[in-house]
């Protein structure tokens, strides 16, 4: 084990010792240690990222495992121009979309169920839930909803609605993730935001019209898509004037 591993390995109080690029500089000199406090750091936030597009545990762990074998296999090829979560987050994001795409069930979960404590946080509650999270989470019958609207959502609106509002991806770092320009993201977003907003009212009884919007981020949506002007592919294209008949 050399210097990067033998610090990785001791007791922490606060920030991490030792830096990513560290630990994958070591591991690319065939440190095991190296990698595995690596996978320590991130395996948590990996599964929290793949849960919320997979919607199935069993599913978000094959994806997880599936994504460090391959960090593991191409860490050669990693070289540094954006960090190693970075990095593995792509890789956890296509696989779970392909997974998605290839197995693709409605199969919801109760949010409970797949609660990891971690030190205080609590990656897999999804923000999703809005500006009233604690009124929202006391009703079931909201949250229930909540997962079966996500399952109804296309892979790339999911996988969006889950880097920015799971995650709190930002958008220039989601571009990366999903090669894309910034302007698409933010599309893709306040597209998301929308259809989520359609199929809570589909499948809600009786919802208001505010709680709707909290659960949904309707109003920030409306604003992020007012910042992207024209730079998008999915915005709403401005109706063309009438051409004037001579």
């Amino acid at each position: 084990m050399n210097k990067a591993g033998q610090r990785a390995s001791q007791p922490t109080h606060g920030r991490d010792p030792v830096d990513d690029r560290d630990l994958v500089l070591a591991a690319q000199r065939g440190d095991r240690e190296a990698f595995k406090t690596l996978f320590e750091r991130y395996h948590r936030r990996a599964y929290a990222l793949a849960f919320g597009v997979l919607r199935h545990p069993d599913d978000a762990l094959d994806v997880v495992q599936d994504a460090f074998i391959k960090a593991h296999k191409y860490l050669d090829k990693f070289e540094g121009n954006s960090s190693f979560y970075t990095w593995l987050y792509r890789i956890v994001m296509n696989l779970a979309i392909d997974h998605l795409r290839k197995h693709r069930r409605i199969k919801p979960v109760e949010l409970d169920e797949t609660r990891i404590e971690n030190e205080g946080d609590d990656p897999l509650l999804p923000r999703i839930l809005g500006g009233n999270p604690g009124r929202a989470l006391l009703d079931k019958q909201i949250r229930a909803r909540i997962d079966q609207a996500l399952d109804q959502l296309s892979e790339n609106h999911r996988a969006v609605l889950v880097m920015r509002e799971l995650d709190g991806l930002s958008y220039e770092d989601m571009a990366k993730v999903m090669s894309c320009s910034k302007g698409t993201i933010m599309s893709r977003l306040f597209h998301a935001r929308r259809n989520m907003q359609k199929r809570l009212l589909d499948l809600m009884d009786h919802p208001s019209a505010e709680l709707v919007d909290d659960l949904t981020g309707k109003r920030d949506a409306d604003a992020e898509l007012h910042a992207v002007g024209e730079d998008t592919e999915e915005a709403v294209p401005a109706k063309r004037p009438a051409r004037s008949r001579t």
